[in-house]
């Protein structure tokens, strides 16, 4: 019998997270620094305006933008917050997850052969997600010594006459960098330049810290008409189950989006829609209050790290510490696989977010309590190993 399997996808390994999930989930007695998804509940005033739409009888359909409700909230989010003005009805997309939306930009934009800048460590879907969509990534590493923000000048020495757009996702996942408002006009100088298109995963935008103010790619001089931003209520609003998010562009890209979404999805959750309005409306206070234990979070597993002779640089975004683990001895992923054998502390190698080596991703979306258990235990690992 033939084969019948895509040599394009079948090129492309499993996700690296999920192998340790797995593991993990064999094990009693695990503390999770794996998972990159909020420990909170979503807040009530949200759960409840879903909850309302399903009592409604609001499980029909929308249309395939999703509800105007939801795009004007967007529009008028995304003017309020940053200043950049969308057209609800034109220019925004409500997606399933911004998982979707990012398969959309790109299978939306590219032509076999296109290549795609991918800075790296990065999420593990992009490099992926360009292969699925019949381009060419091209990874770009960045450095802890550049505190892993992509620079202009080493994204400009990747363009080829097959280069197309830049993916970018700050702030960072996994390493909880963001991107100076200096850097990210050096990277739009480039993309007018050289014209290219920039895809802007903005999916952490709320989740920063200290005197860190998040700075939208498309707010940027002349950035608007080349620029696709991907947003969503996952991580800022602790709704990763309902799987919303959206996606706002030049209408001429977004119309040819929506008709890859029209084909495949058709539309997002209709009760999906109705809490993530109410998320933008009034959850403020709840993202603010989140934010706020993440931050004490931060600044335990930061500093326990460091002290555990683990070098962590520091995260001001998302909810994830990237410490090098040389003084271990150990590859990332052996470090991984004994830590999680030996003290039941689950975290990430930092190779499957692309990263050289000498890293894993620790997530703090998880209890103060079970972060300074997890600390102790990792002690016990590094005296034996350190």
């Amino acid at each position: 019998m033939r084969d019948f399997v895509s040599r394009r996808v079948a090129a492309v390994p499993p996700s690296g997270i999920r192998r340790f999930f797995d593991i993990a989930a064999t094990m009693d007695d695990v503390i999770s620094l794996g998972i990159g998804e909020p420990d909170f509940v979503t807040p009530a005033p949200i759960l409840q305006a879903g909850i309302r739409a399903l009592e409604h009888g609001d499980t029909h359909y929308t249309s395939n933008s999703g509800t105007i409700e939801l795009r004007q909230a967007v529009a008028e989010h995304l003017q309020r917050r940053y200043g950049v003005p969308y057209d609800a009805r034109s220019e925004i997309l409500i997606t399933v997850g911004v998982s979707e939306a990012l398969y959309l930009a790109l299978a939306a934009v590219l032509d076999p052969g296109d290549e795609v800048i991918v800075p790296t460590p990065c999420f593990v879907a992009y490099q992926p997600e360009v292969v699925f969509a019949g381009g060419t990534p091209v990874p770009l590493a960045t450095r802890v010594e550049d505190a892993f923000q992509a620079r202009a000048e080493a994204v400009e020495a990747l363009i080829t006459p097959h280069t197309k757009a830049l993916l970018i996702g700050y702030p960072n996942n996994p390493t909880g960098a963001v991107m100076s408002r200096e850097n990210l006009l050096a990277l739009a100088d480039v993309a007018q330049r050289r014209d290219l298109l920039v895809i802007s995963d903005e999916i952490y935008d709320r989740l920063v810290y200290g005197a860190h103010q998040h700075v939208c790619f498309a707010a940027l001089p002349g950035m608007l008409p080349r620029t696709i931003t991907l947003g969503g209520f996952s991580k800022d609003y602790a709704m990763t189950g309902w799987r919303i998010g959206y996606a706002a562009a030049p209408a001429p890209v977004l119309a040819e989006m929506r008709k890859v979404h029209q084909y495949t999805i058709m539309s997002a959750p209709t009760m999906s829609q109705a809490a993530a309005v109410h998320a933008l409306m009034d959850g403020e206070e709840h993202v603010q209050a989140m934010v706020a234990e993440y931050d004490r979070r931060r600044r335990l597993i930061v500093g326990g790290l460091n002290q555990l002779g683990l070098p962590t640089f520091e995260p001001l975004g998302a909810f994830y510490a990237f410490p090098s683990i040389a003084a271990s001895g150990l590859t990332d992923e052996a470090f991984a696989e004994s830590l999680l054998q030996e003290e039941r502390v689950a975290v990430i190698p930092g190779n499957a977010f692309g990263a050289d080596g000498g890293f894993v991703r620790c997530s703090y979306a998880t209890a103060y309590e079970k972060l300074e258990e997890a600390l102790e235990r990792i002690h016990r690992f590094m005296e034996r190993h350190g």
